[in-house]
């Protein structure tokens, strides 16, 4: 969805509506290069680790262990928070969103404290296998996590009962998750493994974005980024693939290479490569969500593609 969806009021006040007014999506991605999902339908408070998902002992193991390892933790529902089937167990999602290793697994868990018990040496480790079940994917989480921020639930729920509801193979995989990164971009979406960030979706974007992942092409409206890649190296990749757009560059064809702070290399499988000059410049300062103070925000901006 375009920055007109903020002039639907005469007076934008919700953080994502400032927002669209004048702040670029590529580049904003948050950035993350393993994940762990956990099914959890009981509440989540504002953050996932204030205590109010897990207790505090439980929390300040959990969040210790990700830590460690390097790995996001999210929590995920199904969408229209349908009622937990106590003995089902919670669905767990691991995945790595690096093109050269791109994976997702999926296993079962009895409680939250079982996740104490998953191996989560992978992260560190490209070779290792995941635990659990290989998915083939697309899993899409749409953040709905209105207690962090209202612009989530009012714009992300939507999104995802219409995702989840669509005749679609990949309708089964997804879940209303917690806090992505970037209120201020809702409708937010992650698809997992290959950690794509979209915002300001509308259903139609979303649904096309699964679509097309799921066929291993990345359609381009609303792309944030890539998690694996820092924000300079998440516009640079946007920039090569818009460059190649009539390539319909596939989905783990392009790695990023850093070459100092403002300049990031491109390389595709077939051996061509780029260089790409960026620049990181501040926006007027604005509340990065409902109700919060306002602070300085920067945005990346792209140079040339040049090839080398």
């Amino acid at each position: 969805m375009t920055a007109s969806r903020a002039t639907d009021d005469a007076a934008p006040t919700r953080c994502s509506q400032i927002s669209a007014l004048d702040e670029p999506l590529p580049g904003t991605a948050t950035h993350v290069g393993a994940w762990l999902c956990l099914e959890h339908p009981a509440p989540w408070g504002r953050d996932i680790f204030d205590g109010t998902a897990f207790g505090d002992e439980l929390t300040a193991l959990l969040k210790a262990r990700v830590d460690a390892a390097g790995i996001r933790l999210m929590l995920i529902r199904r969408p229209g928070r349908a009622a937990a089937d106590a003995g089902a167990g919670r669905a767990v999602y691991l995945a790595r969103s690096h093109p050269d290793h791109v994976q997702c697994a999926r296993l079962t868990v009895d409680t939250p404290r079982d996740l104490l018990d998953v191996d989560l040496t992978w992260a560190a480790d490209p070779a290792a296998p995941l635990p659990g079940s290989t998915v083939t994917g697309p899993i899409t989480l749409v953040c709905t996590h209105g207690r962090r921020d209202v612009c989530c639930a009012i714009d992300g729920r939507p999104i995802a009962a219409a995702l989840a509801g669509a005749a679609h193979p990949t309708a089964e995989h997804v879940w209303e998750c917690s806090h992505t990164g970037g209120h201020r971009f809702a409708p937010s979406m992650i698809v997992l493994p290959t950690g794509y960030s979209y915002g300001r979706v509308s259903a139609g974007d979303a649904a096309a974005a699964v679509r097309g992942i799921a066929g291993g092409v990345l359609p381009s409206a609303g792309l944030r980024g890539r998690s694996c890649w820092d924000e300079p190296g998440q516009a640079a990749e946007l920039a090569v693939r818009e460059h190649l757009a009539a390539e319909r560059i596939p989905l783990n064809t392009l790695t990023v290479h850093g070459d100092g702070p403002d300049v990031r290399t491109v390389v595709h499988s077939d051996g061509r490569r780029w260089r790409i000059a960026t620049r990181t410049e501040p926006l007027p300062p604005r509340a990065a969500s409902c109700g919060a103070a306002p602070k300085p925000v920067t945005a990346v901006h792209v140079g040339a593609v040049t090839p080398l």
